[in-house]
């Protein structure tokens, strides 16, 4: 019997047809993987069985049943719940606290703490969480955090789990401890839909894998024992890729960047504990590590965004100082980590972004007049160069995929060619097509002799870009090597612990 049955189902906006006429099928009880490009339609698909989006066609089957959600609570009423890629807790709150809330009905006045106490850490030993349900949310790990997340859809008697990018920032190890939770919910009969863009884990993890491609169903239901990674992005981008292969660097020079006992205090804490590295040309330095110990922190003093406690960052042996357009003047190229928040403004044309940070030059404005002819022609080169998919230069960037803004920011920073470049998290949210397309463009540059400090969640993405490899843990680099020295167990133990010893034991 099939959970879900999802047939022509349809859904337009006013310049795209984001589903076009889907079917997509999954059985009770299995671990159902679903991939796609950003603007795919596969997000889109996903929300319309959630109640989230409403079809303009089609209609939809769960557990034999046809259904008209109008919103998320009739699906939860349904027992099908979705786990989003941005968790929705309270940090202050207790997991018991965060599980229940919302469910106590007419009982808030007379809410019994030490009865949910009990049902939620039930809960949390019948699935192996191993969680205390009265710890402070606050307190958890970003993989704990995610349990938390599920078990609040397990609480409210989910049958049908949807999880959106469910390892998007966790570790090898926390992959492997969400992947011993679905193989457990999966034999009690939960039915698990997944959206991720890891293929690896793809194949790892599920029995059966749909391909949405341009707002179509390419391959429905094909049994995961008979892809590859490889045949699974071909099939995303309906073209040949390569996403295994290694290139490390073969002309490293002299040193471009190089920093002495950085320190970034915030509340009386150390955040960054006296980092010193250095970059040479013709290198990319790679740092992984769990997200909230450091890292953002270490970016915004090497970019002169914070003026950290002490740090002495020299390029190609000048010492720099000042704010963000001293360092950008200096030869410090940055990729932001958030491109939202830190490198793109939504309501600005792309032409407008491109120029975002050097729109003083003088090649772009004259006595604080604005060149617009030389910016229009910076843009279309940009766009050409870097294969970005938008109509004209004058499109608001807010209307572009994910992986589209990234290459805006992208080309904007490498356009300058800058000697030393802060590239954080180059390829998050977007998908496999782009993800190739960046990492060829930062090998290249390296090639040409940059030197580039990559921060990246994505470990896979650390180790393949990286030709010297380190970890950042509470604030301090614990381990700096060539990148093919440690196994990738190893550097996910000293992510999680700051030290290898464990593995290195087995």
């Amino acid at each position: 019997m099939n959970s879900v049955e999802m047939k022509h189902i349809i859904k337009r906006y006013p310049l795209v047809t984001a589903v076009d006429d889907v079917d997509f099928c999954v059985e009770s009880g299995e671990i159902h993987c679903l991939l796609g490009e950003n603007g795919a339609g596969k997000t889109t698909l996903m929300k319309i069985l959630y109640g989230m989006t409403m079809p303009d066609g089609g209609s939809i089957l769960v557990n034999g049943q046809e259904t008209d959600f109008r919103n998320p609570n009739d699906a939860i009423h349904s027992g099908l719940s979705m786990v989003h890629q941005h968790f929705q807790l309270v940090p202050v709150l207790s997991v018991a606290e965060n599980v229940v809330v919302g469910q106590e009905g007419q009982a808030f006045f007379h809410f019994n703490k030490k009865k949910a106490v009990q049902e939620v850490q039930q809960l949390i030993e019948r699935y192996g969480f191993h969680i205390d349900a009265t710890k402070k949310v606050g307190e958890l790990s970003v993989g704990e955090q995610q349990r938390v997340e599920i078990i609040k859809a397990l609480y409210r008697k989910a049958k049908i789990l949807i999880l959106d990018e469910p390892t998007a920032v966790l570790t090898p190890q926390e992959v492997e401890e969400l992947f011993v939770v679905m193989r457990e919910m999966r034999s009690m009969g939960i039915t698990i839909i997944i959206i991720t863009h890891k293929l690896k884990e793809a194949v790892e993890i599920s029995d059966h894998v749909s391909v949405m491609r341009d707002g179509k169903m390419i391959q429905s239901g094909i049994p995961t024992a008979q892809c590859t990674v490889e045949s699974l992005a071909n099939m995303m981008v309906g073209r040949q890729m390569s996403l295994s292969s290694t290139r490390r660097t073969k002309n490293k020079g002299d040193v471009v960047a190089e920093l002495k006992n950085l320190t970034v205090v915030k509340k009386g804490k150390k955040v960054v504990d006296n980092v010193s590295f250095s970059i040479h040309a013709g290198e990319i330095f790679g740092i992984a590590g769990v997200e909230g110990n450091g890292q953002t922190e270490l970016i915004e003093a090497l970019t002169g965004l914070i003026r950290p406690e002490s740090m002495s960052l020299k390029v190609d042996g000048k010492q720099l100082h000042g704010g963000a357009n001293g360092f950008l003047r200096g030869g410090v190229g940055h990729v932001p980590e958030n491109r939202n928040t830190r490198g793109l403004i939504s309501q600005m044309t792309v032409a407008e972004n491109m120029i975002l940070g050097y729109h003083r030059t003088e090649r772009f404005s004259k006595k604080g007049i604005l060149n617009l002819g030389e910016i229009h022609a910076f843009a279309k080169q940009g766009i050409a160069d870097y294969a970005i998919k938008v109509p004209n230069e004058n499109e608001l960037v807010s209307s572009l995929s994910g992986g589209n803004q990234q290459k805006v920011v992208i080309s904007r920073v490498f356009s300058e060619n800058p000697r030393f470049i802060v590239v954080a998290q180059p390829t998050r949210g977007v998908d496999v097509g782009a993800m190739e397309y960046i990492h060829d463009v930062l090998l290249n540059l390296r090639d040409a002799g940059a030197a580039i400090l990559l921060i990246s969640a994505d470990l896979d993405e650390v180790i393949r870009l990286s030709d010297t490899l380190s970890v950042i843990y509470e604030g301090k680099l614990v381990s700096t090597t060539p990148a093919d020295t440690l196994t990738e167990l190893q550097i996910g133990q000293l992510m999680l612990t700051g030290s290898n010893e464990e593995v290195e034991e087995r």
